[in-house]
């Protein structure tokens, strides 16, 4: 278990750079007029459109600001949504409005983002090679060059004792959570990735300590629904993620664990887990302690939204074959962005009424 598309539309992204373009239909070769008899392009009877100005230049390859784009990107701050799931306690628990528990909060999702920034940057480290010769991820900025080695060494130490350092300010359940979750994605990133679905259940006890770790911070009380939710959420992703890859013709070189997988297998465990997120969420909405808690009976009616929502990740797995990943495909698209909204909105609406108790 990522926000709309692009918002500079006109810039060029890298893979673009990558390439020349193509002859279209109605372009022509004709000799040029110069000494050299090199051939020239013409399209039609009008040159080709300038290509429109950019609204941030882009940094001159080799600068500093070119070097400190690439370290922003490899901390992938656009993934750091995934820590909402630290929120998610104090969301349900109708404390939205005591500020002591949202600074709580606040601070512990604060926390998991930089230790998350240091994780993505250890995975860029150990995957260079393989992500070298992936059609899209070879444009990352450590697989690239863009961000040397050293200096992503150098990145994840200082944001593993930013986040550690931060977390020993909160009470001492919560820095155990966040001590096995970078133990976690340590073995993940150094041995348990290359071991097939088990990688794929590394990812959905990161997300259950997530929860974990919000409600251990805010010292809120967790539904058993929640957790059980949430890891299950995160092996549908997971397997989603996985389909995907294994889809890709260079999918062994990009991680060894791709080998292992069925794609047979995948669809089962899919629909297995998708249709398990959706009753348990829906079982929570129907229990008979969560309708007396929020004083509402009518949370139910919001299952539809999750439903949707892991039908529109399905078929951007199987719609979007070429993309860098379904995770963060669904963070660009606008249907699930409009349904994830409206959801949010929902649940707000029933649990606090707009005003809570």
């Amino acid at each position: 278990m990522a926000v709309p598309g692009p918002l500079l539309t006109p810039l060029a992204n890298d893979n673009e750079r990558a390439f020349s373009a193509p002859l279209s239909g109605n372009e022509v070769v004709l000799p040029h007029p110069s000494n050299d008899g090199a051939g020239g392009r013409l399209s039609g009877a009008s040159s080709p459109p300038s290509e429109p100005t950019p609204l941030i230049p882009p940094s001159k390859q080799g600068s500093l600001l070119w070097r400190v784009r690439g370290m922003i990107r490899t901390v992938r701050p656009t993934q750091w949504v995934k820590n909402l799931f630290v929120l998610a306690p104090v969301v349900f628990a109708k404390h939205l409005t005591h500020p002591s528990i949202i600074t709580s909060a606040l601070g512990a999702f604060g926390i998991f983002c930089l230790l998350a920034g240091a994780v993505y940057t250890m995975n860029d480290i150990v995957d260079a090679e393989a992500d070298r010769v992936h059609p899209v991820k070879r444009f990352r900025p450590i697989a690239s060059g863009q961000v040397p080695i050293a200096v992503a060494k150098a990145m994840a130490v200082a944001l593993v004792l930013i986040s550690l350092g931060g977390a020993l300010l909160g009470p001492g359940k919560f820095v155990a959570v966040v001590v096995a979750y970078f133990a976690l994605n340590l073995a993940y990133s150094f041995g348990l990735k290359k071991i097939a679905y088990l990688d794929v259940g590394c990812i959905a006890l990161g997300f259950v300590l997530r929860v974990l770790a919000g409600g251990f911070a805010t010292k809120t009380p967790l539904s058993g629904f929640m957790v059980a939710c949430t890891a299950l959420l995160a092996l549908f992703l997971g397997f989603g993620k996985r389909r995907h890859e294994i889809a890709s013709s260079t999918a062994g070189k990009q991680r060894a664990a791709l080998e292992a997988y069925s794609p047979r297998i995948l669809n089962v465990a899919l629909g297995m887990t998708g249709l398990a997120t959706v009753a348990t969420y829906l079982a929570y909405t129907l229990d008979h302690d969560t309708q007396r808690f929020f004083d509402n009976p009518w949370l139910w009616a919001t299952t539809i939204h999750p439903l949707f929502g892991l039908t529109r990740f399905l078929q951007l797995v199987a719609g979007r074959p070429k993309a860098e990943s379904p995770t963060q495909e669904i963070l660009r698209d606008v249907p699930f962005i409009l349904n994830l909204v409206i959801w949010v909105a929902e649940v707000i609406f029933i649990v606090y009424r707009l005003r809570p108790t």
